[in-house]
């Protein structure tokens, strides 16, 4: 008996020994001599999350997280610009050009009137009563329905507002006002997740009744992220599970805790383009460049025996069809999906991007996240205590007052002025060049349209556009502070790490 067990023991051990020698060797073979988990530090051997290590601290089996109403596109390389030849007198700005763009998310539908609805709702009951302007300057512009000689009361009076477009997207918004939506989307979306971890409670309120002053509720009722990160003597009322460190200090959730979210913004051009051709290796790993829209194949009807003839996207078919497809704009989750899972990414309504433009961006671009439009920004301190802590002003929206100081505002860098202010072509309401007249801009004439630091990208096509703008490289452009009825937008927001790290909805 002791020899059949000893026997059993050696085969066991040596069983176990093969099976460590196999996993070595795989991970040798992969490139990962170990795991980077393992608790410890490998350069000075202290453990991680230990009193005795300085107590720093690592965060251990962190799920990234999908944010709400988003989807994760996976970068890559694709060639942006124009896709086969196009007999138009539209403007020859998008020259091709191989780029590569990381991993993002990118909201699934664009942005409904339901949602600006939630954000006037909020900005209503926080700052209607020592702020009303701050929520009339929230609202959208529902003039952009009228046309002098066309009867469109009936959208200027309840299109906003008429729970009947609720799933309709939200227009007469400006790229500024767009901007403002995603920052107060990304303090909503922190705010909750704070709550939800038990870290801050929810505020109350009730208590604003009692708030005569605008600077009051900036600076303590309304959460902002960047001033929960950066502003010491902001604290949001602690919850029942408030953050402390090894040594049982009180502390902040910082970035580092993984449950804040990154910054919900405007996508790039290159990013909303990417998006919009759903570029997927196929079965060989292929990339099918060349598609003309954002589904499979160049036409404008559904090619599928299911669903055979249905329209693919919301736009005007002909002169004088813009009934056509659906009238008007359609809810945001009609006609068919591109291959990431995103809806209306041609046709329904024009979306902005983050993007100032330039006729010659394409060629002036980086290789990599390519974005003309930086602006640089530096917090504004208000003082400093004799420890060297810094405390900073916050405006009237509760957020982080910043200043460009010189050199970092570079959205005019290497642009070619002043030809960049130069546009050579009058636009008809449909985004076609003027053909009736062919007429150009006189370089002297004060009156031409002019392109600025201020002029904003915008793309995709929209119901009361023709075939052409349905093209993802197509690009026009509008001043930041304009708005129209036939242009919205989606968010997005910058993947922190590996999209290979899984995923929580």
């Amino acid at each position: 008996m002791s020899l059949i067990k000893n026997k059993k023991n050696n085969h066991m051990k040596l069983k176990a020994i093969t099976k460590l020698a196999t996993l070595a060797l795989s991970m040798t073979l992969l490139g990962c001599a170990s795991s980077s988990d393992e608790g410890y530090s490998r350069i000075t051997g202290w453990k991680y999350n230990d009193k005795d290590g300085a107590g720093y601290t690592v965060k251990k089996n962190y799920f990234t997280r999908v944010p709400p109403g988003m989807v994760a596109i996976e970068g890559g390389s694709f060639t942006i610009g124009e896709k086969g030849e196009y007999i138009t007198n539209a403007p020859r700005n998008n020259s091709p050009r191989k780029i590569s763009v990381s991993s993002f998310y990118m909201d699934e539908w664009e942005i409904r009137n339901k949602d600006w609805n939630e954000y006037v709702n909020w900005m209503r009951v926080v700052f209607g009563k020592t702020a009303p302007k701050l929520v009339l300057k929230a609202l959208p512009n529902v003039k952009v329905w009228r046309e002098d000689l066309a009867y469109n009361e009936p959208q200027l009076e309840n299109y906003f507002t008429h729970p009947s477009y609720n799933e309709y997207p939200v227009v007469g918004i400006t790229w500024e006002q767009a901007m403002d939506f995603c920052q107060w989307r990304t303090d909503r979306a922190n705010e909750l997740a704070l709550i939800q971890s038990g870290v801050i409670v929810p505020p109350d309120y009730s208590k604003l009744d009692q708030m005569n002053s605008l600077d009051t509720i900036a600076n303590s009722f309304v959460f902002n992220t960047q001033k929960y990160l950066i502003q010491a003597n902001y604290q949001p009322t602690s919850g029942k599970n408030q953050k402390k460190d090894l040594y049982g200090h009180p502390r902040k959730v910082d970035m580092s805790d993984g449950i804040l979210f990154s910054n919900f913004r405007l996508p790039t051009e290159a990013e909303w383009e990417y998006a919009a051709y759903a570029l997927i290796p196929d079965n060989n790993g292929m990339i099918p460049e060349g598609k003309i829209y954002p589904w499979n194949g160049n036409q404008l009807r559904n090619p599928s025996r299911k669903n055979q003839g249905r329209m693919m996207a919301n736009f005007i078919k002909g002169r004088g069809d813009i009934m056509g497809s659906t009238g008007i704009t359609s809810p945001v989750n009609s006609f068919f999906p591109n291959d990431f899972g995103l809806y209306n990414m041609a046709g329904n309504v024009n979306e902005w991007v983050l993007d100032v433009y330039r006729a010659t961006s394409y060629t002036d671009i980086a290789e990599y996240n390519s974005f003309r439009g930086n602006i640089y920004l530096t917090p504004v301190v208000a003082a400093i205590d004799s420890l060297g802590n810094k405390s900073y002003k916050v405006d009237s929206l509760g957020r982080i007052a910043c200043e460009v100081t010189k050199g970092d505002d570079v959205r005019s860098f290497k642009d070619g002025d002043p030809s960049s202010q130069i546009d050579f072509l009058i636009n008809d309401s449909t985004g076609f060049a003027n053909l009736r007249n062919n007429l150009k801009n006189d370089p002297s004439d004060i009156l031409r349209p002019r392109i600025t630091d201020k002029t904003r990208v915008y793309k995709g096509g929209s119901w009361k556009d023709r075939a052409y703008w349905l093209n993802p490289s197509a690009r026009r452009y509008l001043d930041q502070d304009k708005s129209t009825n036939d242009i919205g937008f989606r968010c997005a927001m910058s993947i922190t790490g590996s999209m290979n790290k899984p995923q929580k909805k």
